[in-house]
């Protein structure tokens, strides 16, 4: 069954408070699992939200600022300890090398040999993985950070009544699916571009710390599904320029520059609690109309379906 789902596994940027663990999102994608920035009591989140070390395939941190990045001994060590089988892929800042290596074998454990290191450098980075592409782009914050984007290849979809009307049915509709065309039992030859219609693939971007940049635009460009720090508020928008964060002022602009269909905000500043999230969305609709989710610790947001008008 295809499950294209974010599960919020913390949500607060700097400390932990008593609502909100440090960062640590799983971005679960028809068997694919990208764990994206796993921060101090990311292990244990996992296990509240009823997720396992068996549904990492890619951990990606963005920067090495210890809320992004604490979390990763104890979940590289609950991988070695399940006995995880596949491939885990580790992407991260290649400046931070020396961080990575620090907190890969941060402690004495019985190893294991599946996780793979895939530092990144340069303006642009991409992996295949699985039934997807994962990229990286720079960010702008004060030590070196990349965001992250999944796409899903472009495809076709099915259309019933162009099917029923030639005649193609049951077995049919799979091997003109696999063939590309299919001549009937009259001698007629349907191909795909007669029973189908271009279905663009769907993608999901995450941008952590970072000030406004080009990075952070190009990551949220026609994506379906955008997980974005909002720190601050406005009112507080000198302090985020000076650490290199965003307002949900700007988040908002970033997602409605990029056309985006779900916006979810997070890494908020200890400074806020649940009380605050209003303002945070009157910010946002400042500048974009679409649907706003304020993240919630063990929260799980669907990458948004189309509508078989928008092709999906």
């Amino acid at each position: 069954m295809s499950v294209r789902e974010l599960v919020v596994l913390g949500t607060s940027s700097a400390v932990p408070t008593r609502h909100r663990n440090h960062n640590g999102y799983l971005l679960r994608w028809d068997g694919e699992g990208f764990l994206f920035d796993p921060g101090e009591g990311t292990q244990r989140q996992m296990l509240h939200a009823g997720v396992s070390a068996h549904d990492v395939t890619w951990i990606c941190v963005t920067h090495f600022h210890g809320d992004h990045c604490l979390g990763v001994p104890g979940v590289v060590q609950r991988i070695a300890r399940d006995k995880v089988a596949h491939e885990v892929r580790a992407a991260y800042p290649a400046s931070g090398e020396t961080y990575w290596r620090r907190l890969r074998n941060a402690s004495a454990f019985a190893d294991t040999d599946v996780i793979t290191p895939r530092p990144v450098s340069g303006e642009l980075t991409r992996w295949p993985s699985g039934p997807v592409t994962l990229t990286a782009r720079p960010l702008s914050h004060p030590v070196q950070s990349y965001g992250y984007r999944v796409d899903e290849p472009a495809g076709r979809r099915m259309l019933p009544g162009e099917l029923a009307r030639r005649g193609v049915r049951g077995p049919m509709i799979g091997e003109l699916q696999r063939r590309g065309s299919l001549t009937l039992p009259d001698g007629s030859v349907v191909t795909m571009e007669d029973c189908s219609a271009p279905r663009p693939g769907q993608s999901a971007a995450f941008v952590m710390d970072t000030r406004l940049c080009d990075g952070a635009f190009a990551l949220a460009e026609g994506v379906d599904l955008l997980v974005i720090e909002s720190t601050f508020l406005s009112g507080e928008s000198a302090l985020a320029a000076q650490y290199g964060h965003l307002t949900a002022e700007q988040a908002g602009r970033i997602a409605a520059a990029g056309g985006v269909r779900r916006l979810v905000l997070t890494h908020f500043s200890e400074r806020y609690t649940t009380a605050d999230e209003p303002r945070f969305v009157d910010e946002v609709r400042k500048t974009y109309s679409g649907e706003v989710v304020t993240a919630r610790d063990l929260m799980r947001v669907p990458v948004p379906r189309r509508s078989a008008e928008a092709g999906g």
